[in-house]
């Protein structure tokens, strides 16, 4: 994995050391097995934003400590100039680029997410989280996975969904996809 990966990882153990919290009682919190939340501290796979928002909101932490390591400080607004927002790749798979990371006291993260083609045959991730989300295209076609039904995204669709519907995407015809994503 690569680094930021494991700084988010090293995060996440201090603040459960902090709290002093076993990783039971995380994965409990936050309705994650306790293998999950074990593969997610050690930094050995991918984390995702929204199990890392999960994790901030029952900690009542803001989700930049965990993926940045910064608190953020600005009130009445923040300025995201083109390209440059707080970049996290995930994986090769993803990159989240924050658009609001030193605005206090957020009620949602947008991001810039990116998201490589890949293998037709790979299977699809699914997540499920609390809160809702809405995805607007601006690149590229994708295809979302969302509680079995599967739909098409293409520039200028958006889609608004309850996040506690299991869901996954992937980018089609072997092109990135580019999408503006809030999650609430």
């Amino acid at each position: 994995m690569n680094d930021q990966i494991k700084q988010i990882a090293a995060r996440l153990r201090g603040l459960r050391d902090v709290l002093e919290l076993t990783e039971q009682e995380v994965a409990d919190s936050c309705n994650l097995t306790v293998e999950e939340y074990q593969a997610m501290e050690s930094g050995a796979q991918d984390i995702s934003v929204s199990a890392l928002q999960m994790i901030a909101r029952r900690y009542d932490i803001t989700l930049d400590v965990l993926m940045f390591g910064e608190e953020p400080k600005m009130s009445s607004y923040f300025l995201t100039r083109a390209g440059k927002g707080v970049s996290v790749e995930r994986s090769k798979a993803y990159k989240y680029e924050a658009l609001a990371s030193g605005f206090r006291d957020r009620k949602i993260d947008p991001f810039i997410v990116t998201v490589e083609p890949k293998d037709d045959n790979a299977p699809l991730h699914l997540n499920s989280h609390s809160g809702q989300e809405i995805s607007y295209i601006l690149e590229g076609r994708l295809l979302v996975n969302l509680a079995g039904k599967e739909i098409v995204l293409n520039p200028g669709d958006s889609l608004y969904f309850d996040s506690l519907q299991p869901h996954g995407m992937k980018a089609l015809d072997g092109k990135p996809v580019r999408f503006l994503a809030a999650i609430m």
